[in-house]
C-alpha cells in the first residue's frame, strides 16, 4: 500500500462526499451503501477471529483489577466533589481526574477508597485525632 494522502470533504452546495484530486477537481465519492447483513455466526467467528479482544473468561476476569468507583463512594455517602475532597483529604483535582477516568488511583489510594467505602466514619475520625 503506498503512502497518499487523500483529501475528502463534504460540498456545501448539495452535501455530497467529494475527494478533492491533487489539480483541484473534485470527484464525487460513491456511497457505500448499507452493511451486508451477517448471521450471528459469522459475528461470533468475527469476534473471535480479533487477537486483540479475546473473549472474557473466568481466568481472565480473575487478573483484572477491581479500581473502586470513586464517584460511586462520593454519591453514596451524599457528598460534593468539593466536601469529599476536603473531608477525606484528597486533592480536588485528584478527585475530578479519577471520576473523569483521566487518570486511576494508585495502589495506596485504592485501599484507602475502599476503606472510605466500608467504613467512612472511621477514616474522620482517624484524620481528626491525626497529628
Amino acid at each position: 500500500m503506498k503512502d497518499e494522502t487523500i483529501i475528502v470533504r463534504r460540498r456545501t452546495t448539495d452535501r455530497k462526499l467529494v475527494r478533492v484530486l491533487a489539480d483541484g477537481r473534485e470527484k464525487v465519492l460513491a456511497h457505500p451503501g448499507p452493511l451486508p447483513r451477517r448471521s450471528d455466526a459469522a459475528i461470533e467467528a468475527a469476534a473471535l477471529s480479533d487477537p486483540e479482544n479475546t473473549p472474557r473468561t473466568l481466568e481472565r476476569e480473575q487478573k483484572l483489577r477491581r479500581i473502586p468507583q470513586v464517584k460511586v463512594i462520593r454519591k453514596a455517602l451524599g457528598l460534593t466533589q468539593q466536601e469529599f475532597a476536603a473531608r477525606f483529604h484528597i486533592p480536588l483535582g485528584t478527585l475530578r481526574d479519577w471520576e473523569q477516568d483521566k487518570s486511576q488511583p494508585d495502589t495506596c489510594a485504592r485501599a484507602y477508597l475502599k476503606v472510605i467505602a466500608r467504613n467512612p466514619k472511621a477514616v474522620t475520625k482517624a484524620l481528626e485525632t491525626a497529628p
